[in-house]
């Protein structure tokens, strides 16, 4: 017997599912799956150490960044928005994918004891939104039972979907049932034009993200109901900052509304953050070095106050606490009184407000230019 068969009957079914050639485009395959150097984290940070920042005044440390803008370390706050990373199973393989996420991740995926052990800690804290994210969180078998358990709390639940998933058989009434709850549908589309989306997301993935937006407005999203919010998560395809969040918030409305039909309510844009499979294609393609300038040299201290580590508790599939999703997957765990490897079922609110937010090379990624948090964009630059 191998070691999928030995998973509940809801848990194969997922992986069966999504292994199908037809579930999701693959436009790569996971670090993980070809046992890449990279797929381990810390050869992730040692990589990002290696580049040359010497030249800059930080030398590439943000803290030294932070304290030369006059910015006190970062510390957290009290628990506004609580992530809960659902597990690295996807439908999809995309070449950006800071999680490495991809069908074959069928391993990291939460249990219901870990879910339930989730929503004791959101009941001792104050957080008003509760932001679910994978890989593809729908594939995970716990996911109606644990959007159910928020809704009956009064929190807000925001779904990072990737659109593809949402045609899948078994998950095909998912707009209906969110436009139910009144889920917020977070949907990840690099682009309005077919090209610039498949090339980093994979062959036909810009059809199927459509048809799946379409569903979503027939469920009643993207028509300026709150309780139907429907925004679109768009990541540079290349080795770029995101442009101004406003303006193309208006291109890709005009964009999708004129050749698809298709509305939604707002725009996020998000940069890339230089880990895993994105770290592997600026390492392919020869641009580390110039994105780490870019990223070191457009540092932004009006950001900080905004950074999502700030206000943001982010739980791991198997229950580890961390200060932000990107340090999740570099395994930088939250320290509190100098240590770490801290379980959600550990979670004392009081122990972990103003602890010190553990921060490393990548920070720059959500600090450069007008920044760059789950929420978007930071530092408003609009027009």
């Amino acid at each position: 017997m191998s070691e999928a068969d030995a998973l509940p009957v809801h848990q194969t079914d997922s992986i069966s599912e999504v292994s199908r050639p037809e579930a999701g485009p693959r436009r790569t395959t996971s670090l993980a799956s070809r046992r890449s150097p990279l797929a381990v984290p810390r050869c992730q940070i040692a990589t990002l150490d290696s580049v040359d920042l010497v030249r800059h005044p930080s030398a590439g440390d943000f803290d030294t960044a932070l304290a030369a803008s006059g910015v006190e370390p970062l510390t957290a706050g009290p628990v506004e928005i609580f992530q809960i990373n659902l597990g690295k199973l996807c439908n999809m393989t995309c070449r950006h994918c800071h999680v490495d996420a991809g069908p074959d991740r069928w391993r990291e995926v939460m249990d219901r004891e870990t879910v339930d052990a989730c929503l004791d800690a959101l009941d001792r804290t104050e957080a008003h939104t509760v932001d679910l994210t994978g890989g593809a969180p729908e594939l995970n078998p716990n996911f109606r039972y644990l959007v159910e358990e928020c809704v009956a709390r009064g929190k807000s639940v925001i779904d990072r979907c990737n659109l593809t998933v949402l045609l899948l058989p078994r998950h095909s009434d998912l707009p209906e049932w969110f436009a139910e709850r009144g889920v917020e549908v977070v949907c990840s589309l690099p682009h309005f034009r077919r090209r610039n989306t498949d090339a980093q997301r994979g062959e036909g993935t810009f059809e199927k993200s459509v048809e799946a937006l379409q569903r979503l407005n027939q469920a009643g999203y993207g028509q300026g109901d709150h309780d139907r919010v429907l925004t679109l998560m768009v990541n540079p395809v290349g080795a770029m900052l995101t442009g101004n969040q406003c303006s193309m918030e208006r291109e890709w409305k005009r964009g999708l509304g004129r050749n698809h039909g298709v509305t939604f309510d707002r725009l996020i844009a998000l940069n890339n953050m230089p880990i895993a499979r994105f770290l592997e294609w600026l390492e392919g393609s020869g641009n580390l070095q110039a994105y780490m300038e870019l990223l070191v040299n457009s540092y932004n201290p009006a950001t900080v106050a905004g950074l999502m580590c700030r206000n943001t508790l982010s739980v791991s599939w198997d229950g580890r606490i961390f200060d932000c999703d990107f340090n999740q997957m570099l395994e930088l765990e939250s320290r509190v009184n100098g240590a770490d490897g801290f379980h959600i079922s550990e979670f004392d609110p009081a122990v972990f407000e103003s602890r010190r937010v553990v921060t490393g090379r990548h920070c720059f990624g959500c600090a450069a230019g007008a920044g760059s948090s789950c929420g978007g964009a930071i530092h408003d630059t609009s027009e």
